[in-house]
């Protein structure tokens, strides 16, 4: 596998509009980006630290993946997101070697990246973003 650095890093919120503020006016970052993911039923707030992102992610339903983490754990840590040469391939690769996937093939994420993730189960608790730029 190919993994060129970390894409970011996933934070569920309850509401973007409470959280922003303390990444900018805290931590001094600013917010270059809110996208709404509709198929992921999520709404999502960019930073970025270095070549790092931080993605602040917000449900727009209780029943979507969003919702239902923030339902059972809370707001913190979601994913972490790698950025992969070879999405497809990876996700072969890691597959052979035992890995369960979420997605077997990669799906539209936020800001244009072709994502996949792997089964936390699998990843020892960590839930795993493969990420794609088809575009660079």
């Amino acid at each position: 596998m190919n993994l060129t650095h970390i894409e970011h890093i996933g934070i569920a919120v309850k509401n973007l509009e409470e959280s922003i503020p303390y990444y900018e006016k805290v931590l001094g970052l600013k917010c270059y980006s809110v996208e709404e993911v509709k198929d992921q039923k999520v709404k999502t707030a960019f930073f970025k630290v270095g070549q790092t992102k931080i993605e602040l992610l917000e449900s727009t339903d209780p029943e979507g993946p969003i919702g239902k983490f923030l339902e059972k754990k809370g707001e913190g840590v979601h994913h972490i997101a790698f950025a992969v040469n070879g999405l497809e391939e990876a996700l072969s690769e890691t597959e052979a070697k035992g890995i369960q996937l979420i997605d077997k093939t990669p799906r539209k994420g936020a800001e244009g990246l072709s994502i996949a993730f792997l089964h936390p189960k699998s990843t020892f608790g960590v839930l795993t973003e493969l990420c794609e730029d088809k575009n660079v």
